[in-house]
């Protein structure tokens, strides 16, 4: 197996390409239960249906644990919106309609999202006040048992040269609810800086879904704060102003 053509590196992470392998790489750092736990996840969301790069072994390279997918040919819908401003909504369409078809689907073996954010909150350093406010705040949230990506940017959506789409990174995936993952996406849009774009996108996703935008709101606070816990640090400072605003309406 190869390793010298380099797709992109991460933190604790190099991912390569080998023929049609996809081979992502991580280093002796990263948590070996993290690691069989994204495998698992990926097989779990490969028998829904979906269209996710199949997952063909989990195996060690020089002694690093390795995860090695289908290679999907293709353009992101990041590199896309980047490349034709003008088809902005055209691709935010697509994006949220994805993002449906995900939320549509169940696998009843995947972590339960309001475990996550619960152990979340209890894990970060926030104050008891505001760690109390947001573990009530969790507990009057309905509890779904939707399919929920944890981490649903353009980035991680391929296009192929015949428009079909494939889903990448099942690490966070949950069953949950759907507004979460749509707060989730949300927040990625402003941490980069994409306001304007996030706020399209969130009223697109609300209409397709039927949804409150208020009850996304809701959902802000929450799951700003459960990114602390792992989050940038450069992003701290912006998650904790809104993980503290448990009031945003």
């Amino acid at each position: 197996m190869k390793l010298d053509n380099i797709l992109a590196k991460r933190t604790h992470k190099v991912i390569y390409k080998d023929g049609d392998l996809a081979i992502k790489v991580f280093d002796e750092t990263f948590p070996k239960s993290d690691i069989l736990n994204e495998a698992c996840n990926h097989a779990r969301v490969e028998e829904t249906g979906l269209n996710i790069p199949k997952l063909e072994e989990v195996t060690k390279i020089d002694g690093k644990w390795a995860i090695i997918t289908d290679y999907i040919e293709g353009k992101t819908l990041k590199e896309l919106m980047e490349e034709n401003p003008d088809k902005l909504d055209e691709y935010l369409d697509l994006f949220v309609d994805i993002q449906l078809e995900i939320l549509s689907k169940k696998s009843p073996l995947l972590k339960r999202l309001h475990d996550k954010m619960q152990s979340k909150i209890s894990s970060t350093d926030l104050d008891a006040t505001t760690r109390y406010e947001l573990h009530t705040r969790l507990a009057s949230m309905k509890r779904h048992d939707k399919v929920c990506h944890g981490d649903y940017t353009p980035s991680n959506v391929i296009i192929t040269p015949d428009g079909t789409h494939y889903i990448l990174d099942w690490s966070h995936a949950t069953q949950g609810n759907g507004a979460a993952d749509a707060a989730r996406t949300y927040l990625t849009f402003c941490l980069k800086d994409q306001k304007d774009i996030g706020e399209k996108y969130l009223a697109k996703y609300c209409k397709k879904a039927d949804t409150a935008r208020q009850y996304i709101n809701n959902w802000l606070p929450i799951v700003a704060a459960s990114q602390t816990v792992k989050g940038k640090p450069e992003e701290r400072e912006f998650l904790l102003s809104w993980a503290s605003v448990c009031d945003y309406q």
